[in-house]
Formats: structure tokens, C-alpha cells, sequence
């Protein structure tokens, strides 16, 4: 039963209902979930423990990979527990309080991850680009400033959802028709006017999404008409299998995220909601999977790494930092 605010109609909790149309099914769902998960969760924090102990590895490129990886496992860990309880033992219920600090950390996070891969387009760039100033260019403190100035833009721009959320009266139930509580999705529950939060999420979305695929693409036309001018082909070999992996990183995180956005404003009434939600949690779970075996597969010092750790050798270096 709803409980409501008899003076502003806040609900005391909602209700999630996982994937609507497929509830008989949601417990098969549930296994690629808890799978992909996982192999996110051990695969980032994998990563994250390479790039901390291996000497081999304290450069620009893996400092941004370690925020990147460090984002995944907020980003996947803040929707796929909540949505694995609601598949299996049915605890559909989530307070108001903290399905706003859910949404916060889910767009707050989706956010930072578009900026991470925005800032390794940039070092791609400089390292292909500027080969002889790359470690002068990409210091330390820099890195460390753009990674700050990454998360803060998706904290100053978020946090207004969570104030917008909160002042609109709830009148129309509180069941939720998805796994998480996404900002649109808890809007469309209320009775008030929600014209301003659609508007200021599409100018969020604007703002980074929009102003992250400008900077990658930037980046890669320079890129691109470097490499074109190398005069030899090994050069030119070599400088794309630099890109391979972050290029991938980038389709796997932008395709479901592109998918979610168009068809939630073209295809509403074509595409079904299991659709919907299905991809909105593919669009979260992804990028975490796949991005520590693309890395791993693709980068020959983390492939090194992992095989001179795992054997036991001798010969790998001091674990200082």
C-alpha cells in the first residue's frame, strides 16, 4: 500500500517490478546478469590491482584505465545487487531516500564513465601525436586534476535530479516499473509538471554525453591523420593497435547507451518495456564486463603482467608504490 506525505505526497517507499512483461522468466534472466557481473567485479578489480602493483604500469594510459575500471565497479555495483535481490527472493522494495541515492550514483557514474573515455581519447591522441613530450605533457598532477574535474561535473550536474525528484508530488502509486530507479522512470510517477526535469536531463545528456563524443571524435580525426601520414606501415600498424582497445571500449559503452536514449524518445510505443529495461541494464553491466578482457586481451603489458603474477616468476619487479 502506498504510504504518502499527507502534505507534499512523498512516498515512504517504491516498489520495483524488474522487468515487466517477463516475471515467469526473470530468474533465468537473472544468471547472464549475475555472470557478466561477476566477471566484471573481478576483472576490474583485477585490473585495479595490476595497475597498482606493477611498476610496468604506473603511466598515464593505465592511471586513466584505473579510473575507468575504478567507475565500472561503482556504476555496475549500484543496480545489479538491487536488481539480483528483486529476481530472486522478490525484496522489490526500495525507500524514497535511498532510490534517489541510487539514481545519483547511477547517473553520477554513467557520467564520469563517458569523461573517462573522453580523457583517454585525449592521451591517445598525445601519445600518437606527440610521442617525445607524452610523460612532460601527461603528468601526475594532471592526470590526477582531469580525473577530479571529471567526477565533480557529474556530481554538480546530478545532484539538481535529486532535488528535482524530490519536489514533485507522488499521486499515481509507487510501483516502478523497472530494476533501478532511473530519473525519468521515478518522474513519470508523479501528477506534477516533470517538464523540467525532462528538459534539464536531455541539457545533462547535452552537456556530457553530447560534449564527450565531440572531444572523442576530435581526437580521433587528428589521430587518424597522423597515423595516415606515417610513412611506414608497421608505424601505422602499431599506432592503431594503440587505439584498439579504447575504441572498443567506446562501442560497448556508447551502443546500448545510444539505444536506451533514442528508443525511449522515438520508439516508446514500438519497442516493448522488457526492451527497455533489459538494455538500460545492458547499457550499466556492459561496459564493466567487457572492458577489463578487452584491456586484458589487447594490451601485451597487462597480458605480461597477469601471466609473471599468476606463474609466480621471479623475474617480475618490485611491487612498490
Amino acid at each position: 500500500m502506498l504510504t504518502l506525505n499527507k502534505t507534499d505526497l512523498i512516498p515512504a517507499s517504491f516498489i520495483l517490478s524488474g522487468v515487466p512483461g517477463l516475471e515467469d522468466t526473470q530468474l533465468w534472466i537473472s544468471f547472464p546478469f549475475c555472470s557478466m557481473y561477476v566477471v566484471a567485479m573481478v576483472g576490474n578489480c583485477g585490473l585495479l590491482y595490476f595497475i597498482h602493483y606493477e611498476d610496468a604500469l604506473h603511466k598515464p594510459m593505465y592511471y586513466f584505465l584505473a579510473m575507468l575500471s575504478f567507475t565500472d565497479i561503482v556504476m555496475c555495483s549500484s543496480t545489479i545487487p538491487k536488481a539480483l535481490c528483486i529476481f530472486w527472493f522478490h525484496l522489490r522494495d526500495i525507500g524514497f531516500d535511498e532510490c534517489l541515492v541510487q539514481m545519483f550514483f547511477i547517473h553520477t557514474f554513467t557520467g564520469m564513465e563517458s569523461g573517462v573515455l573522453m580523457l583517454m581519447a585525449l592521451d591517445r591522441y598525445v601519445a600518437i601525436c606527440y610521442p617525445l613530450r607524452y610523460s612532460t605533457i601527461l603528468t601526475n598532477p594532471l592526470i590526477a586534476k582531469a580525473g577530479l574535474a571529471t567526477f565533480l561535473r557529474g556530481v554538480l550536474l546530478i545532484i539538481p535530479f535529486t532535488f528535482l525528484t524530490k519536489r514533485l508530488p507522488y499521486c499515481r502509486g509507487n510501483i516502478l516499473p523497472h530494476t533501478y530507479c532511473d530519473h525519468m522512470s521515478v518522474a513519470k510517477l508523479s501528477c506534477g509538471n516533470v517538464k523540467v526535469n525532462a528538459i534539464y536531463g536531455l541539457m545533462v545528456a547535452l552537456l556530457i554525453g553530447g560534449f564527450d563524443i565531440l572531444c572523442i571524435t576530435a581526437s580521433y580525426t587528428m589521430i587518424l591523420r597522423a597515423v595516415v601520414s606515417l610513412s611506414s606501415a608497421d608505424a601505422r600498424q602499431k599506432a592503431f593497435n594503440t587505439c584498439s582497445a579504447h575504441i572498443c571500449a567506446i562501442v560497448f559503452s556508447y551502443t546500448p547507451a545510444f539505444f536506451s536514449f533514442f528508443s525511449h524518445r522515438f520508439g516508446e510505443h514500438t519497442i516493448p518495456p522488457s526492451c527497455h529495461i533489459i538494455v538500460a541494464n545492458i547499457y550499466l553491466l556492459l561496459p564493466p564486463t567487457m572492458n577489463p578482457i578487452v584491456y586484458g586481451v589487447k594490451t601485451k603489458q597487462i597480458r605480461d603482467c597477469v601471466i609473471r603474477i599468476l606463474s609466480g616468476s621471479k623475474d617480475t619487479k618490485s611491487y612498490s608504490m
